[in-house]
Order: C-alpha cells, then sequence, then structure tokens
C-alpha cells in the first residue's frame, strides 16, 4: 500500500491532479462553514436534527444544511437537472436526441442546457426553502422581501459553484468530480454521526453499558458487511468470449484472435441511488414548504426513506435507474453491431439478432441482481438502525456507505489506470 502511494506521487500529472482535487474539497468544506447572512443558525441546528428529512439532506451537504451556509443547497439541483436532461434525451425531444448521437460536440451542449437548467432549479429551490424554514423554525432574524432575496441569490450562487468545482474536478482533478463532492460531504458528516450516537447509546441516566457495547460491535459488524458487500458486487464481472475470424485487409491477414465483453453486476455504480434519493426527497421537501396542510403534510411524512410509500418507491427507483444507466452504457444492439462488424462472433451464437438476443438476457440478468443487492443494501440499515433507536441523522447508513465505497472505488480504478498507463503497480491486485 505505501509502495502504491509513493507510486502515485511519482507521476507528476497524476499528483497534480489529485493535490488539485484535495485543493477543492478545502475551498467546499470551508465554503461549508459560512453562514447566509441573517439566519439564526444555533436555533436551526437544533430543529433540523430532529426531522427525517432535513436530517437527512445535512448528512449529505456534510452539515453545509444545519450551519445554513452557502451551500445549503449541495449538488442536488446539478443531480435533478442531470436527470430531466438524460430522460428528455431519450427519444423525448428529437433535438436533444440527436446531440447525445453527435459524441462530444453534442454532449457540450447538453451540459450547457443542464447548468442553465441547474440555476434556474437552484433559484426555485432557494427560495422555497428560505420560506419554508422561516415558516417552520423562524430562522431569519428579520424576515422581509429583501431578506428572502439575499437567501435566494447567495443559496443560488452556493449551488452553481459546486456545480463549477464538480465540473473542474472532473476536468482537472481526478474525475467523477459531482460524486466526489457527495462523497466528501459523507465522509466529513461521519464525526458528528458518530459524536451524535455517542450521546444517544452511551450517556444519559439508566444506559446499561453492556447493551451499549453490544449495540456498538453489532453496528460495527454490519458496517463492515456492507462494505464488504458492496465492494464484492461492484467489482463483480461477467466475461462474455468473443473469437474474431481471420479475415483479408489489403494484403495482410488480420483477426483470428480471442478477447471478452466484461459485463459488470453493477455498470451503473452508485449513480442509481444518488438519483432515487433525489426524487424520493424531492416531493417531500416541496410539500414541506405548505406546512399546515393535511395534503401537504401527509406527503411531507410519506415521501421520505424511513416511511413504507417512500421506501416502496426508493426500492422501485433504485431498480429503474440501474437498468436505464446500463443500457445508457451498455447498448446490447450496438454490442452486437460492431461486433458483426468487426468479424467477431460469441461461440455458439449466431451473429446478428442472435447476439443481440443473447447480451440482451445477460445484461438483464446481471442487472438485476445488481440492482436488487443496490435496493437491499439502501434499506436494510433504515430497519437496523430503527430497532437500534438511533438519531434521525444516521438513518441513510446503506444509502451512505453505498456513495462512499462506490465513489472510493471508482476513484481508485481512475488512479489505478493512470499508474498502469505509466507502468507502475496499482491499488487492485490481479
Amino acid at each position: 500500500m505505501f509502495q502504491t502511494i509513493s507510486n502515485i506521487f511519482r507521476v507528476k500529472d497524476l499528483r497534480d491532479r489529485i493535490l488539485y482535487t484535495l485543493m477543492m474539497l478545502v475551498i467546499f468544506r470551508l465554503g461549508s462553514y459560512i453562514p447566509v447572512p441573517g439566519i439564526n443558525v444555533e436555533l436551526l441546528k437544533v430543529s433540523i436534527q430532529n426531522s427525517n428529512l432535513f436530517g437527512m439532506l445535512d448528512t449529505f451537504s456534510g452539515r453545509a444544511m444545519s450551519n445554513f451556509s452557502i451551500f445549503t443547497l449541495g449538488i442536488m439541483p446539478y443531480i435533478t437537472a442531470s436527470i430531466i436532461m438524460q430522460l428528455l434525451s431519450m427519444d423525448v425531444i428529437p433535438k436533444l436526441s440527436e446531440w447525445a448521437k453527435e459524441g462530444e460536440t453534442g454532449r457540450r451542449k447538453i451540459a450547457r442546457i443542464t447548468r442553465y437548467l441547474t440555476v434556474v432549479l437552484a433559484l426555485i429551490q432557494a427560495i422555497g426553502t428560505s420560506i419554508a424554514f422561516e415558516r417552520q423554525y423562524h430562522m431569519i432574524v428579520s424576515p422581509n422581501f429583501f431578506s428572502y432575496i439575499v437567501i435566494a441569490t447567495v443559496l443560488t450562487a452556493g449551488t452553481t459553484f459546486l456545480m463549477w468545482m464538480g465540473e473542474q474536478i472532473t476536468e482537472k482533478g481526478i474525475g467523477n468530480g459531482i460524486s466526489i463532492l457527495i462523497f466528501a460531504g459523507i465522509v466529513a458528516a461521519i464525526p458528528s454521526s458518530l459524536e451524535e450516537i455517542y450521546v444517544s447509546k452511551f450517556t444519559g441516566e439508566g444506559v446499561n453499558p453492556f447493551m451499549s457495547a453490544l449495540t456498538a460491535l453489532i453496528i460495527v459488524v454490519v458496517v463492515i458487511a456492507i462494505i464488504a458487500g458492496v465492494i464484492f458486487v461492484q467489482q463483480g464481472v461477467r466475461k462474455i468470449p468473443v473469437q474474431y475470424a481471420k479475415r483479408m485487409v489489403g494484403r495482410k491477414m488480420v483477426g483470428g484472435q480471442s478477447t471478452h465483453i466484461p459485463l459488470r453486476v453493477n455498470s451503473a455504480g452508485v449513480i442509481p441511488v444518488i438519483f432515487a434519493v433525489s426524487i424520493v426527497l424531492f416531493p417531500s421537501m416541496i410539500a414541506s414548504f405548505f406546512r399546515g396542510n393535511a395534503f401537504f403534510d401527509w406527503i411531507a411524512n410519506q415521501f421520505t426513506i424511513q416511511a413504507p410509500l417512500g421506501m416502496f418507491l426508493y426500492v422501485l427507483l433504485i431498480i429503474a435507474f440501474s437498468f436505464f444507466y446500463t443500457y445508457v452504457q451498455l447498448n446490447p444492439q450496438q454490442l452486437a453491431e460492431n461486433m458483426q462488424k468487426n468479424g467477431g462472433f460469441i461461440p455458439g451464437i449466431r451473429p446478428g439478432k442472435a447476439t443481440y438476443t443473447y447480451l440482451l438476457k445477460i445484461i438483464n440478468r446481471i442487472t438485476l441482481f445488481g440492482s436488487i443487492f443496490l435496493a437491499a443494501i439502501a434499506i436494510l440499515p433504515v430497519f437496523f438502525t430503527t430497532i437500534a433507536g438511533l438519531p434521525n441523522s444516521v438513518r441513510i447508513g446503506g444509502t451512505s456507505l453505498l456513495i462512499v465505497v462506490g465513489v472510493a472505488l471508482e476513484t481508485m480504478k481512475q488512479i489505478e489506470s493512470q499508474l498502469i498507463k505509466r507502468h507502475y503497480e496499482g491499488f487492485i491486485k490481479r
């Protein structure tokens, strides 16, 4: 391990990328402690800790929401905008579908529209959040029209800056900029979550030391089991053998080699979990702005991961987005066509439609297993932490661990590829 770390810092380009990413994360963490002007932060902290919805969002933002900092909204508006644009690009709007097929040029056009949509969504969410928090928690020192405008502007600017930071980390850092920002927010919230667990389970009157120690041991075992399971599935690959026939190209004989198509059990990574959380919590967030009405109160209470309806939708969306993102990355029809054009075939399977059907069946099977596993890991800790009586803000352990472990693995693979390209030994032993 130490040799690997030494290898990383020997490569100047990789060293610069890592240092650039770390610099951006330091700025992100500093911004999480800069409060928006005119807010009673202490009153807000106490209120958010007792809320299922805002406690969860606070964890994803790295406690920026409880500080009501300039990064309170986090990167969620950008994720929502990305979901909308990707869905619209699936033959819903012909122009967007055309851009999606144009390669890098088309992706840049879609990215530009996504940025504009992010600013619009962030502004709407910022206005709604400031109004809702004032109605529910009375946190604004001097509530007036000017105060709301200032708060909404600052929050929108914070989200826009985070979006820019994520894109810079992707371009000049080690990649996966948006995921790394979410990763950093969750990791930054871990110490305070551990403190809350300690206070709730190990201090106070009537605490049984034996039961507290047993609870702590069970929590550690469950966390280790989740991490091991996530790594096992994330690294799982189904190799489809491919044989290329010999053929003449000019005066040369090419082909004849054997290779394979690596189909990952979870090709979508942690993106389905991030998207599912955003969509499930969105109705509850909007409804919380109109507390006091029976209908909106019902929506605010039901569209959370702890509620039966919200949990069902959460599982359903994780599975749906797993298939959606897998087909975005792996198009079985395109794979079959490219294989046939290059003279390749799967042993025992006829080229063309038969190959497409075979690949579709394999992708569906492994994606179903991977998506169910993701959903199970995401919701099982909800039951466990509820039984253990842990605080609301730490009841998303499965979702947090999925994102943290998944992003860490993706980042390790990117660093690994950079090291192997320069003939250095990497993290993953083969």
